[in-house]
């Protein structure tokens, strides 16, 4: 297990951790949560070695395996599947050693090279890192692509999924969820409950820490405090807590002015004189409950708006999509026709790629409808936030110019007071106060960005919110707050998230945007979860289909070879039947009916013969070959076999397991054609 035991961490002069004591039991999973800056990225750095405790001991078993999401930015022209292929270190060992034993002309260590690499999953290795690279949202025509050729936020993606890859006895993972779409996110999710290791996670999302924990840890005020549970049951246990500490510090403060009455009223008598010194006496005993200091929460408000347009929006016929810079048209969404109205609070859901965002981008003008007509309410002002509006920010700048430069660029039609001080108070709502509103925007942390560009929109005032993605680098505290925020919004909100609790908190009406089509989701977002593992499940399966009808022709031939005289029949689609006009008083002839299910079931059997015959020979060959395999494993394991005899068998073996995947193989599309033939009839 993971021990601390009185650890002390400091960064520069500030003290973190002060004289800490946990422990972390191996296979449970614990959410490390606490405000920023509390100490939660150091106690990572302290867990994988990169910095050292100032005090106290720190033990972590040695022959534990690590694992987390490297943070920076990979930079290679490797594709997708080896770049996360070669997340697993153990593999990239394994066929080092056996590159360098073939070398050598060493049998022995060519061997046991083939027998390390079984036992470590090669055979499957390839297909596992591409279930990942799927899993996290990327499509199966991007499994090849440069690494290079991805957007910073799908590079981080393959960060992720390459330290999934690595096998490890402990898991790190620092917000793990704030480069995914909710798709992703579910999928995560589901692989995570299955991990058997240690986790340890850091996150600002509920319900995903909700879903994986078992454990949590807080950090707050320089300790670690222990719950069992994941966060909802901490809330209720902190909560408890604080209620308790409140009674029983109330009560200690009212014993202790009660023996301070005792000793100020009678500390003079001589009479009293003993009784008084033995109240002074209790009183320094007494051991000191502290008072509950309830951590200042961040809230926020929108303003009314000035008018609310009924409907707000209302979109016919549309298509939307994007050109390209020669001017060819891409469309992504077709026939759209929704409408919003004044007061509407919509979900905007869909899998990764099928154009939420080209939907929120069109409607917030930063693209042009490609047909139909998108026509907006009178005195419609839309604030959006994007992704990228982090990167918009002038990182020389500090808040207050931001706010002094949207002003003027508002001019006249500015919503509210522009005044300097005017803009000093507004910031300080947004917890921008003293000093931090002359700080430079480029030495800030992402969540401190995210609420200046907050801020920047509430102030002016919209009548429809737009919000892409609004969460991604804010903590609990002020997600918290901006789900009540946006609940007393009067406007409308249009909200893009892969944070389930705002969307539960904020959300009425929910639109699903996917397969070309924008339309009406009826479930709650536990349907919609259900759909997105069917959908990530489909989107393998696809995958799946692909690749073996990629590798069909050498598994077709080598089947081939096995039965050279029967003909092999296409993989990819069953033969279709033709189709069979029946008398329309086959209901009221009996006898016709029994001749003509009797001719289906004979068609049914001449069409399936050659798969059957097909599969009889691979019943037959299949125990040779594992016979033959049996005989080269026993072979291998002799004592003081000549090494080139070693290298002779260790090839003959790879191609026997070659031949017997490729079989099986075969043996499972040819049992599904059978079945697809059966059902037809």
């Amino acid at each position: 297990m993971i021990s601390l035991k009185n650890i002390t961490l400091r960064r520069g002069t500030k003290v973190l951790l002060d004289q800490v004591s946990t422990t972390i039991n191996p296979g449970e999973s614990v959410g490390l949560v606490g405000r920023n800056g509390a100490g939660k990225s150091s106690l990572f750095a302290l867990l994988n070695g990169s910095i050292s405790e100032d005090g106290g001991d720190f033990f972590i078993p040695p022959q534990w395996r690590m694992a987390q999401v490297a943070q920076h930015m990979p930079e290679t022209d490797e594709s997708a599947t080896q770049f996360v292929l070669d997340g697993d270190t153990r593999l990239a060992e394994l066929n080092a050693q056996l590159a360098a034993a073939e070398a050598s002309g060493d049998g022995m260590e060519i061997a046991q090279a083939y027998v390390d690499l079984a036992d470590a999953g090669a055979h499957d290795a390839e297909s596992r890192a591409q279930a990942l690279i799927l899993g996290l949202g990327f499509k199966v025509s991007e499994l090849d692509h440069p690494v290079n050729s991805f957007s910073g936020g799908w590079r981080m993606r393959l960060q992720l999924a390459r330290a999934l890859m690595a096998p490890s006895d402990l898991l790190l993972l620092d917000e793990p969820t704030n480069h995914l779409d909710l798709d992703a996110l579910v999928w995560l999710e589901a692989w995570l409950k299955r991990y058997s290791g240690t986790m340890i996670v850091i996150s600002h999302d509920r319900e995903f820490l909700d879903a994986i924990t078992n454990v949590t840890l807080q950090i707050q005020g320089g300790q670690i405090n222990r719950y069992g549970g994941n966060y909802s049951r901490f809330e209720e246990l902190r909560a408890q807590q604080l209620e308790l500490q409140a009674a029983s510090f109330a009560k200690q403060q009212e014993k202790m002015a009660h023996l301070q009455k005792f000793i100020d009223r009678f500390k003079a008598k001589a009479s009293k004189a003993k009784q008084a010194q033995s109240r002074v006496k209790q009183l320094e005993r007494m051991e000191k409950i502290g008072p509950v200091l309830a951590e200042a929460e961040f809230t926020f408000e929108f303003k009314e708006p000035a008018n609310l347009p009924n409907p707000m929006l209302a979109i016919s016929d549309a298509a939307f999509g994007y050109k390209d810079e020669d001017g060819n048209e891409t469309t992504i969404l077709r026939g759209v026709n929704r409408s919003v109205l004044a007061g509407q609070r919509i979900g905007i859901l869909g899998a990764n790629g099928q154009g939420k965002s080209t939907l929120v981008k069109t409607i917030a003008r930063e693209m042009g409808a490609l047909a139909g007509t998108v026509t907006e309410g009178k005195g419609l002002n839309i604030g959006y936030f994007a992704q990228q509006e982090l990167d918009v920010l002038r990182p020389s700048e500090n808040p207050l110019e931001h706010m002094i430069r949207l002003a003027r660029e508002l001019g006249a039609a500015a919503p509210a007071a522009s005044r300097e001080q005017d803009l000093r108070n507004w910031l300080g709502t947004f917890n921008f106060s003293g000093d931090m509103v002359k700080q430079a925007v480029g030495s800030m942390s992402g969540g401190e960005k995210a609420r200046l560009v907050l801020a920047m929109i509430v102030w002016q005032r919209p009548n429809l919110l737009l919000l892409d993605e609004p969460t991604n680098h804010l903590d609990l505290a002020t997600r918290e707050a901006l789900a009540m925020a946006l609940n007393d919004f009067d406007g409308t909100v249009m909200l893009v998230s892969h944070d389930r609790h705002l969307l539960r908190a904020v959300c009425e009406d929910f639109w699903m945007v996917g397969r070309g089509v924008v339309g009406p989701f009826d479930g709650d977002l536990d349907d919609y979860q259900r759909y997105l593992l069917d959908e990530s499940k489909r989107l393998r399966e696809e995958a799946r289909k692909a690749d073996q009808q990629a590798s069909s022709a050498p598994a077709v031939q080598a089947a081939a070879e096995v039965v050279p005289e029967v003909p092999v029949a296409p993989v990819a689609k069953a033969p279709e039947a033709p189709k069979t006009e029946a008398p329309t008083d086959t209901a009221a002839d009996p006898k016709e009916a029994r001749r003509l299910a009797a001719a289906a079931r004979q068609q049914l059997a001449e069409k399936s013969k050659p798969f059957k015959k097909e599969l009889e020979q691979i019943d037959k060959k299949l125990p040779q070959l594992n016979t033959q395999r049996s005989t080269l494993e026993a072979k291998l394991a002799t004592p003081g076999l000549a090494g080139a005899d070693i290298v002779e068998a260790g090839k003959q073996l790879s191609n026997v397991n070659g031949e017997i995947d490729q079989l099986e193989e075969r043996w499972l599309e040819l049992s599904e054609q059978i079945e697809a033939l059966s059902a037809e009839a």
